[in-house]
This record gives structure tokens, sequence and C-alpha cells, in this order.
């Protein structure tokens, strides 16, 4: 233990005993502790004021007496009395740093006693698997619970109610929080946290009284919890867990709401637990009321555009069944016809009016467009390798214009595509200062866009066999894409090479170069021996047509000499070059494509179809004749959130 003591007129350290005053019987005017500063009028002794000549802090290991008398409201000089010492203490509890504080006066000297809080050395949380280690030790950190902090027993106790109850929510009623506080030397704890989270609870049944429009099962057919089922042990749908239950009972006032009874209420809920905390059983009591028709609808405040053409987006018409989903559908196509001209802001009002006499709903979409906002300025962040103009050649959202939400989409679309990105999320502040004006921020994370594959292999009849190849997607940051590509055995060489530039002109003309050379030498094979050296060389052009249509048109050609052992070649293949007539042939090739890209990702497309069709034939002055036509389609179909069905044919 340390002390220290301020006798000049700025603080200093000192020992007890190298302070130069008289020391007088210790007489205690307040010790307490932190929960018993709560109640100091009750505790605190009545002590004469004085002037305090020094001040001394004692007890001090890891924090300075500097940091103590920063905090503390009592100086050297000034007049000590029972504010000041509860004032003195509370502010001392307040910086955490301290357990215990306690005042004594030993003549007119105020001396400070403190035990500090053990400093954490090491925190971990062990057996955790529905939360993760990060969330965790984030959620531990800002309740000040982290490693080289200030350890403090009730932040510990509330973290383990914290856990117990968000495990209960997820329907873990059988958790085990334990937390364990190993003390070390110099005022250093560890804190241990094993978690055993234990099994969910089973949704066993799930019962709703007062249903009596509808079937129980095609209600429940809805929702996210479901009682146990044969498929429960792969989907895990039987789990309770409270945020799933308040969605699913979302979902049944929507059920009716869409339906046309407006005054569905549900009127109370049940969730009880076996003893075992094993199995779980849900009581939803509800009101059906009766079902209401649109007696009027229609559209009122600013619209910007034409009444009728507004009129035409509302899905409902007088007469039908009230539905608020269809309601909410008809709002939100005016607020993004809206959106994709200048109102970013726009708002649409649903407000029905229901006469429960006649059971109808008069209905009045009330239009609030806002300013009309402009985009000041794109901005994109985290694209460290590849460089902005690269974005931004793909935005269909343009600086100075008008905002358009489905530019903007788009364009997060097209980012995505391109192959550079693992996520692409988009942000669009307003301009300071201004409530015309957003920008549009593209938050990028890229991933890796090139490969490099290294391939040896053995066969008896080709001998080692060795193949490279290198493909960069994005060469040097600037959008091109590059491959090169070799393989080599004891009969066969192979290369390859090509380069294509995406935006070849300004307008998204692309152009591509194929290179490749191959030689088959079989001269020294035991069953057929010839060579044949084939090289290729190809130009593509592609044009953007629409959105998401591209036509493609190439040239090439090819080149191949085969070269003949009388007695050793393959019949077959005497036969094909007296058919051509020649040793060396040639093919002047030409291929017209058209494709279409609709997919929303690059790697792992969840909606959207890619086809091509494409037709080849060779031109005039090619030794050989040919012509084929290829069709390609893939198509993506979510399922569920989590699978995508991927259908394609060629």
């Amino acid at each position: 233990m340390s002390s220290s003591c301020a006798g000049t007129p700025q603080q200093t350290n000192s020992t007890s005993t190298g302070c130069d005053m008289t020391r007088f019987p210790t007489r205690r005017l307040l010790s307490l502790a932190l929960a018993a500063s709560l109640s100091l009028p009750a505790l605190a002794q009545a002590a004469e004021p004085f002037v305090a000549s020094d001040i001394r802090v004692d007890g001090l290991q890891r924090i300075s007496s500097g940091t103590v008398f920063t905090y503390l409201p009592v100086n050297r000089g000034d007049t000590v009395d029972d504010g000041k010492v509860g004032e003195s203490i509370r502010a001392l509890y307040r910086t955490g740093f301290f357990e215990d504080v306690q005042l004594d006066r030993q003549g007119n000297i105020l001396v400070i006693t403190v035990k500090e809080r053990p400093a954490i050395n090491k925190l971990t949380v062990t057996g955790n698997k529905d939360i993760k280690s990060e969330e965790l030790l984030k959620g531990l950190s800002d309740i000040g619970l982290t490693e080289g902090g200030t350890f403090d027993r009730l932040s510990l106790d509330r973290v383990t109610q914290e856990l117990t109850r968000q495990y209960n929510n997820r329907g873990k009623y059988t958790v085990q929080i334990t937390p364990t506080v190993s003390p070390l030397d110099r005022n250093r704890v560890d804190v241990a946290i094993a978690i055993k989270e234990g099994k969910a609870a089973k949704i066993r049944h799930v019962n709703l009284i007062g249903t009596e429009k509808f079937a129980n099962e095609d209600i429940l057919d809805q929702w996210e919890s479901k009682e146990h089922n044969w498929a429960s042990w792969y989907r895990r749908d039987d789990q309770y867990s409270k945020e799933k239950m308040s969605g699913d009972l979302e979902k049944l006032n929507s059920w009716y709401l869409d339906r046309g009874y407006v005054d569905f209420s549900i009127d109370s809920t049940q969730v009880s637990i076996s003893p075992d905390k094993r199995d779980m059983f849900i009581t939803a009591g509800v009101t059906e009321g009766e079902q209401y028709k649109i007696s009027e609808i229609k559209v009122t405040g600013d619209t910007v555009l034409p009444q009728a053409e507004v009129e035409k987006l509302v899905i409902p018409k007088a007469g039908d069944i009230f539905s608020r989903a269809l309601l909410e559908y008809s709002s939100d196509a005016i607020t993004n016809t809206l959106s994709n001209i200048g109102y970013a802001f726009a708002k649409v009002n649903p407000i029905p009016t229901p006469n429960r006499e006649d059971r109808t709903v008069a209905v009045n979409l009330q239009v609030v467009p806002g300013p009309r906002v402009a985009v000041r300025r794109i901005v994109f962040k985290g694209n460290t390798r590849t460089s902005d103009e690269v974005l931004r050649r793909e935005m269909r959202q343009f600086e100075n214009s008008w905002y358009s939400q489905a530019a903007i989409d788009r364009s997060k679309i097209r980012l995505q595509r391109l192959g550079y990105f693992e996520s692409v999320d988009v942000e669009t502040p307003a301009v300071p200062g201004s409530n015309d004006q957003v920008d549009v921020v593209y938050n990028v994370k890229e991933t890796t866009s090139g490969s490099f594959v290294f391939g040896l292999g053995y066969s008896q009849s080709y001998g080692v066999t060795t193949s490279v190849q290198l493909s960069q997607n994005n060469f040097l940051g600037g959008g091109n894409r590059v491959s090169v590509e070799a393989s080599r055995s004891s009969y066969l060489q192979r290369y390859g090479f090509s380069y294509t530039n995406p935006f070849f002109t300004d307008d998204g003309v692309s152009l591509g170069y194929n290179l490749s050379w191959r030689e088959l030498d079989y001269s020294d094979y035991n069953t057929a021996q010839y060579n044949s050296t084939n090289g290729s060389a190809q130009m593509i052009f592609g044009v953007p047509i629409t959105e998401n249509d591209t036509v493609s048109l190439m040239f090439g050609i090819d080149s191949n000499q085969i070269t003949t052992y009388t007695g050793y070649t393959p019949q077959a293949i005497i036969d094909y070059i007296d058919a051509i007539g020649s040793r060396t042939f040639h093919a002047w090739r030409s291929e017209l494509g058209w494709a279409r890209d609709t997919r929303n990702d690059y790697f792992m497309p969840t909606r959207g179809m890619y086809q091509r069709v494409g037709l080849e034939t060779t031109l005039p002055g090619s030794t050989v004749e040919y012509y084929k036509v290829n069709y390609q389609i893939s198509k993506y179909w979510p399922i569920i959130p989590a699978i995508v069905l991927n259908t394609r044919f060629e």
C-alpha cells in the first residue's frame, strides 16, 4: 500500500512518515461502501468543519494520486465539512476505480483511504454457440468488463442476468451461466464466464382460441414457430423464441387485417413451460370481429404527377374487401414512383375511417411528397484496390441530377455483379444545412478477384503432366480481365492468353482477345503416331443494347497442321486429310451472340436469370465448313432466405 500527501500548492506524493505534521488520534469522518453511499445522511458522523492544510491518499496501487486529485472536489486550504465529505466520496466512487473509500482527519490533514478495484488481466467466454464470441465480448466491453479494465462484481452479476435473459428469449431455459473470478498478484484477476446453453424448449402445442372464420392450420402455416414435426430436426422450427413469437403474433394480426377484419384483436397470449423446462405450450385468445369492405378510396395531397396517373397505382377499389397489405402495397407504389423523380422523402399515409354500422371503411391515401431532392456527390468507400473510375462507370444515378431510388438500386446491383466485392451497401445521408440535397455513399468490401491454380498429375499413357493457370478479373484495379494458362506433358503442350476490356468505349462496348496454341506429339506413341499443331486467335466485341441485354460479335481464325507417319497413323485421320485435301487447314470463324443477365449478384445470386444464344459459322476462304447453334440458360429461384434453387440447361 502506498500513500501520498499534498503539502505544496499543487498536490504531490509522499509517504505518511515523510509529511511534516503532528499526528493526532485518528478521527473517522466517514466510511461507507458503494451501496451505503446512497444512505449517506444516516451513516455519516457529524464532524466539526476544518481547513485542510494537507491532503493525503493512502491505499493506491495502480491509480496515481494525480488521478485522485483530478476527481476530488476538495483542495488544500478548503474548508472540509459534512457536505464536502459526502461530495468527495461520491465523486471518487463515480470514477469506478474504487470499491471502498474512507475519509479521516489527522489534525488538519484530510486522509483519504481507498481500496482499488482489481484490474482484469484476462477475460474469457466459453461454451457459447447461439451468441457469437465477438458479440459477447463487445457487450461486455460496453458495460466496462474488458481486459485491462477495472473489475466490478456488480457488473459481472448484471452480465450473468442479461445473458440468462437473452438465452431465455431464444427458448433455452436450462442455460447455466457460471462466472469465475481468479485473484492474481498485483491486484489483478482473471474472469472466466462458462456457458452451458442446454437445449431449446420444444413447442408441443399451439392453441388459437376464438378463430371461427378460418382454420387454425391455415393460420399456423404462416408462422415461423411450429409444433414439433417430422422435419423439426432439420428446420428447428419447433424451437421456441420470444422474438419469433412476437413476429408470429404480428402475422396473426396481419392475417385478419388483410382479409377485412378491421376490429380483430389479440386479447391474450400465454406461454407455459413444462416443469423440466423442455416443452412449451402456447395459447392465444382472439376476437375476430366482422369483415369490412371499402366504401370509398381516394388519393389526396400534393400528388406531383397527374391525379389519374397516381390513382392507377392504387390496387383496391370501392366495393373490395378491405386489405391492409394491398393498401401498403399501393402506398409503396406511389412512394417509389415519386422517389424515382427526385422526391426522396415522399410519404403516403393511408388513413382508414371505419363505419361500424354498415361495416365499411373509407380510405384516404394522403400524399406528402416533401422537397424535390438532387444528388450532390456519389462517394465510394472501401475500394482500396479498385479505382473509383471502375465503380463510377457502373452508376445509373448521376451527380447533380434528381434523386432516383430505382437508379441507386440498379447501380448497387451492377456493382454486386462485377465480382470484385463481397458486399455492397448504400447510404443516402442528407447534405448538412440543406433539405433538398443528399449524397449517395456506396460502402464496398473487396474480395479476391483473381486465382492461381497449379496442377501436377501422372498417368501411364501421358507421363507427368503439369499445368498452371493465373487469372485476374480486376487487373491492377482497372476492371480488365486477364488470364494466362499453360500445361505440358510428354505428348501435349498447351498455352493460352485472354484479355478483356469491359469498357473499351465510354458507352460500355467491350473488347476481348483470346490467343491459344496447342501441340500434340504422338510420334513416339505405340498405337498411333501423328503430330498436330493448332493455333487460334479471336477478337470479341460486346455491345450493350439494354440494361440487361448484350449482343456480341466474334471473329477468329484457327490453323491446324497434322503430320502423319506411314503405317502408324490412324486411318480416320488419313481419311480426314484426304477429304480436306491438305495437311494444313484454316477456319475463319464468326459468331453472333445475344445474352441477357438479370442476376442480382456475381458470386451468390439469389434471384434472376442468365441466358445466352449463339450462332457460329465458318466464313468464305476456310478450309473446312461448319455451323453450330448453342444455347444455355441458368435461373435462380429463392425458396427460403437460406436456400436458392438453381436450374441449368445447355
